[in-house]
């Protein structure tokens, strides 16, 4: 139990501050440009579940799934992110007005990405941790 805590939370405090780098800064316009129409202002209840559940999602389908292996962590994470945020992004483009296929395309590419780096790196971290206690 006390593993899975830290894995969670170093896989959390990799995960949102990435997601948010790449979101509001890096790609805020690129998607503004995209799907304008569709987005609104941010509820913050829906995006805060979320956040805390993706990352439980990553540590049971992802962390746990590969053991401590850091390469198989990092390709079960690119596949559990390429698995999820195609769910998301292909029901978008299939039922919101407005919603693109570069914007599908480059927000799959991104939850693939940032799902690997995420699980990797809260593994490393995790793994750090353990070692030094």
């Amino acid at each position: 139990m006390k593993r899975a805590i830290i894995l969670y939370l170093a896989t959390l405090i990799v995960m949102v501050p990435l997601d948010f780098l790449f979101l509001g800064v890096l790609a805020k316009d690129f998607f503004k440009a995209q799907v304008g129409p569709a987005l609104g202002d941010v509820n913050i209840v829906p995006a805060a579940i979320f956040y805390l559940l993706y990352p439980v999602g990553m540590v049971i389908f992802v962390s746990y799934a590969a053991g401590s292996d850091w390469q198989h962590t990092l390709l079960y994470g690119a596949l559990f992110g390429l698995f999820c945020y195609a769910t998301f992004d292909l029901t978008a483009l299939a039922l919101l007005k407005g919603w693109t296929w570069p914007a599908t395309l480059v927000d799959i590419a991104w939850g693939t990405f940032a799902t690997a780096t995420s699980a990797t790196l809260g593994l490393l971290i995790a793994n750090a941790i353990q070692r030094q206690a």
